[in-house]
């Protein structure tokens, strides 16, 4: 029976067009490739190539065998995911989320519950975290919609508001609700990790220059030596408070407030219970 790494080694020559293009990319010399592919026609009892001096190209056999090939190597890396995953899924909780404020408290609140376990979190685009879900990758995960799954369970937990943060000087801190477009074109200071709310950003305010910033204390101390605008949002003054020497004003856009859900699959939902329970008791 032929091996997997043979009909690797078939799919590369299928896209290099040549031997030794695919030998290249395979780290092989070309004789042993060559070898290789002369064992899977003898293992298939068929040709795979039409041969020429110094040519080899794919014939019927061939292209069907490449078409075969991929499904069959797609179908056993999905078979390793899933399996690794499914291991990783006992010893470990892996969090994901859409936004950084969900992952404030969620993942102490799940070390303390399960104590044997190793918990980790980490912010993805949505389809990424919903798929990733599907597959086993992720125990949990936070979404700014809700889901309707047969195969997930989620309930809504917090609802986060954006608000501007303006220096007492800009034009506009007299206001009492703004939009995206009221500050667009405008230098903004932004920090680097948010998540979703990034690209919400990027699509609302497509003229806006923003400096980005990657670290938390360092962005809050340049808020505070800036003329700059800036985000704070709901969750983020509860924790942190209110910006001093700014002037906190809501947007008015309704996406620029979001219900977050706590997804898992139904599978799961036992197994997350505790935490479940730990997540509506406290956000509410």
């Amino acid at each position: 029976m032929f091996e997997l790494n043979q009909l690797e080694q078939l799919l590369a020559v299928a896209e290099c067009g040549t031997l030794s293009g695919a030998a290249e990319r395979l780290h092989l010399s070309q004789p042993a490739l060559s070898r290789s592919m002369q064992k899977l026609e003898g293992e298939l009892q068929v040709a795979l190539f039409e041969r020429q001096k110094n040519k080899i190209s794919l014939n019927g056999n061939g292209k069907l065998a490449v078409e075969l090939a991929r499904r069959v190597v797609e179908q056993a890396n999905n078979m390793i995911e899933q399996v690794r995953a499914f291991d990783r899924s006992q010893r470990t909780i892996l969090i994901g989320s859409c936004a950084p404020a969900p992952l404030w408290e969620l993942g102490s609140w799940a070390s303390g519950i399960y104590p044997d376990m190793t918990v980790s979190s980490e912010m993805k685009e949505n389809e990424t975290l919903l798929d990733g879900l599907k597959k086993g990758t992720y125990q949990c995960v936070i979404l700014p919609y809700p889901i309707e799954d047969p195969d997930l369970y989620g309930f809504p937990f917090e609802t986060e508001q954006l608000y501007f943060s303006l220096p007492p000087a800009h034009p506009l801190s007299s206001e009492k609700g703004l939009y995206f477009k009221d500050i667009d074109g405008e230098t903004i200071l932004l920090l680097s990790q948010i998540g979703f709310w990034k690209k919400l950003c990027d699509e609302k305010m497509p003229s806006t220059h923003a400096l980005m910033q990657t670290e938390q204390a360092d962005f809050a101390e340049l808020v505070q030596a800036s003329a700059l605008p800036s985000f704070v949002s709901s969750m983020s003054m509860r924790y942190d408070g209110k910006p001093k020497n700014r002037v906190v004003i809501p947007l008015l856009d309704p996406e620029a407030t979001v219900t977050y859900h706590f997804v898992c699959r139904k599978a799961e939902k036992s197994k997350l219970e505790a935490l479940i329970q730990k997540v509506k008791s406290n956000w509410k």
